[in-house]
């Protein structure tokens, strides 16, 4: 593990907007256009060469796949210049490439650094996720739980009653029994078809966006960014990775990860400071997307620091050709 006080995240931050910044304006051209693939390439190519400009010894840990599906940034790339703190990045440099082809809400360009060795390392698998935000007791929900007994708890620990909860679930086949599990409660549900870093994220503001709380199944290497988020604006996640085959086995010993069976918390996913960026790339509930005028492009980036507890909103407006 490195050093972590060598980790400087006050300066490092604004270079990691640029970088998600740079990612989602090599999107915009993309936006509403069909092409998901071409969309993802320029996400990913863009937020490549800005992370090679920053002065760190970067690896990608959490990734666009394994190194054989180059050129995409893979896990274990190696980024920035190599001059500065060694580091574990975890990116995403479109999430939501279907939300982007479609011009459909909440498709972000999302990044994540912390000190190396501090993020967990997910192979690219099936995660079961459970987050709720801020300011409930550690242990009000938990995996171990049923769906309804998770929303009948929070609603209790809010001073409610289970019609008031709100849960974002990712609507999909596999999520079948655990909507109707939900529903039998009278709980609402807010089904979102893709993006759920975004989903996850929605819980840490749950006044502004009316979601208490996230479940169900999807990719681990989004878990991982969303705990980073949720560590720098507070609440919990747990997850536990899922395996189909002898190869998504196979990919998580590569990862050094030997307990199949373990619940990670936030804080297990992420064990040391965190810096943490989003910008907008189509119009959603936490950002506002890139809008496009002749000759320029503006954007709004989420920018977090989990050492202070910092949240920036930033808007920047940019000349394109």
């Amino acid at each position: 593990m490195a050093d972590a006080s060598q980790f400087q995240d006050r300066l490092l931050s604004l270079g990691l907007a640029r970088v998600s910044e740079a990612a989602a304006i090599a999107s915009a051209r993309l936006i509403g256009r069909g092409d998901e693939k071409a969309a993802d390439q320029a996400a990913v190519d863009a937020m490549r060469t800005q992370l090679n400009m920053l002065d760190i010894n970067g690896v990608v840990v959490i990734g666009e796949g394994e190194r054989d599906e180059a050129p995409m940034l893979f896990i274990g790339e190696e980024v920035g210049t190599g001059n500065g703190p060694a580091v574990d990045i975890a990116l995403d440099p479109l999430e939501g490439t279907t939300l982007t082809a479609k011009d459909m809400p909440n498709a972000l360009a999302v990044i994540a650094m912390a000190p190396r060795g501090t993020l967990l390392h997910a192979p690219d698998v099936y995660m079961e996720k459970l987050a709720i935000g801020p300011g409930y007791a550690e242990g009000i929900v938990t995996l171990d739980m049923s769906p309804a007994e998770r929303v009948r708890q929070l609603a209790k620990a809010k001073g409610g009653v289970p019609a008031d909860i709100t849960v974002c679930i990712l609507e999909r086949p596999r999520h079948q029994d655990l909507i109707e599990s939900v529903r039998s409660t009278g709980a609402a549900i807010r089904l979102i078809t893709d993006g759920d870093v975004a989903g996850v994220i929605h819980c840490a503001e749950a006044d502004i966006t009316g979601i208490d709380m996230y479940m169900g199944s999807g990719g681990a290497p989004e878990g991982v960014l969303a705990a980073a988020a949720l560590k720098c604006m507070g609440g919990q996640i747990f997850g536990q990775l899922l395996f189909r085959n002898d190869d998504e086995r196979d990919r998580a010993a590569r990862a050094g990860i030997t307990d199949l069976r373990r619940i990670y918390t936030r804080d297990e996913m992420v064990t040391a400071d965190v810096i943490f960026a989003a910008t907008g790339v189509t119009d959603g509930s936490i950002l506002r997307g890139l809008k496009r005028e002749v000759g320029w492009v503006t954007t709004e980036t989420l920018l977090m620091r989990s050492k202070t507890g910092s949240v920036r909103r930033m808007t920047y407006r940019t000349p394109v050709k």
